[in-house]
């Protein structure tokens, strides 16, 4: 099958006349006759019913139309996205964040090296960090953000941008909620909605039970879950001070030694960067994460450092 024979059929279908179609193709009747043909051959029946003053698809034809039709734009997408690559008048990035990583963290990231790679386009994916190493190898993905990894395999560069602490998050309403902070023994009485499995998180485990197991209540695979459930009152989550939240949740923090993870960048070893993921891992590395990061402002001493990222 080929693609101009599917134009031809789709020029029939819409004028059901040979001629007109014809002309809307910019080829002679005979050639189009032949090619809607074709397709007929390829497909194992007739698209089309010929008759002198009557035109008519098939029941065939009107079953593959609007597969056709779709095939059809694609393909034209494609072409079309195609010679804007090559014109660098679209410069694709994608970047997978963990589910507990607020894509607020690089929105001022991105909005800096749109001023320096022309036609950045960004496309945010999330998934688990496992997830996100697996879509970096096989391409899907040129970047990834995440917290506490296990087993990074060797082909992953990764890096160190800042390591953020844990925090009760909870309802205004919460018994806890007035509090300054919440000590181990708030903690070791009050209900813990936790994710996944049902289980918490390991570092909390043992930094904070590691005698008797947590009042555990109810659980999600889910955040946004256990974030309603938190807010209707019915037990705290303990979460990375960045993760994403509903805007009627209190964060409280933790007492004496608070329990942190590591928040890395990651990318594919020895793969060539694209002049969008050069700038975006650059700045990302660059960037003073120590100061509270959402919606700051880049220090103008990186400015030149970007531009050169991006030529």
């Amino acid at each position: 099958m080929e693609l101009y024979q599917v134009r031809y059929f789709l020029a029939l279908a819409s004028t059901l006349n040979f001629t007109r179609a014809a002309e809307q193709c910019n080829v002679t009747q005979p050639a189009l006759t032949k090619g809607v043909q074709k397709l007929e051959q390829e497909l194992g029946g007739e698209l089309i019913y010929r008759e002198r003053q009557l035109t008519q698809l098939t029941d065939l034809g009107k079953e593959v139309l609007p597969m056709l039709a779709h095939t059809l734009a694609s393909a034209e997408t494609a072409r079309r996205r195609a010679k804007e690559f090559h014109r660098k008048e679209v410069a694709p990035l994608k970047i997978g964040l963990a589910p507990s990583i607020s894509a607020s963290l690089i929105l001022d990231l991105i909005a800096e090296i749109a001023k320096f790679v022309a036609g950045l386009h960004v496309e945010l994916r999330e998934d688990t960090a496992e997830k996100l190493v697996d879509l970096l190898l096989e391409g899907e993905i040129n970047a990834a953000m995440v917290g506490d990894v296990q087993d990074i395999p060797a082909r992953i560069d990764d890096w160190l941008l800042f390591e953020e602490r844990y925090v009760a998050v909870l309802a205004p309403t919460h018994r806890l909620a007035n509090r300054s902070s919440i000590g181990i023994d708030d903690l070791r009485e009050t209900v813990l909605l936790e994710r996944a499995g049902c289980d918490v998180a390991p570092k909390i485990q043992r930094s904070y039970f590691p005698e008797e197991p947590p009042r555990l209540g109810h659980c999600s695979g889910h955040d946004l879950h256990l974030q309603h459930m938190a807010a209707a009152g019915f037990g705290v989550i303990l979460a990375p001070e960045h993760m994403p939240r509903l805007p009627t949740l209190k964060t409280i923090p933790l007492e004496g030694d608070p329990v942190s993870r590591e928040v890395r960048l990651l990318a594919v070893q020895g793969r060539r960067y694209s002049p969008a993921l050069d700038a975006f891992v650059k700045v990302a590395r660059l960037r003073d994460w120590s100061v509270e990061v959402p919606h700051r402002e880049m220090s103008h001493a990186t400015l030149p450092e970007i531009a050169s990222a991006a030529e």
